[in-house]
């Protein structure tokens, strides 16, 4: 008998085609951290901006979690 239970994850690919782990950065958190990069570089779409945001994650060795938001925000710009 195995002793190991399955469970399921809901998981999701975002409009711009991203996939999101239910483990990531808080949903309301980052709606918030994309709001405030839109405002501070409004010549960049949302789709290039997530994937600035993206990028600071593949940097972090595949998370944002442990990252403060300002630091997230900083990282991003750069790279915007």
């Amino acid at each position: 008998e195995n002793s190991l239970q399955k469970t399921s994850t809901c998981s999701s690919v975002n409009p711009s085609g991203i996939f999101v782990s239910p483990y990531a950065l808080n949903l309301s958190s980052f709606t918030k951290l994309i709001k405030r990069l839109q405002e501070r570089h409004p010549g960049f779409s949302r789709d290039e901006i997530v994937e600035a945001v993206q990028e600071v994650r593949k940097m972090n060795k595949g998370v944002l979690s442990g990252l403060a938001i300002s630091s997230i925000e900083e990282k991003s710009s750069a790279i915007l």
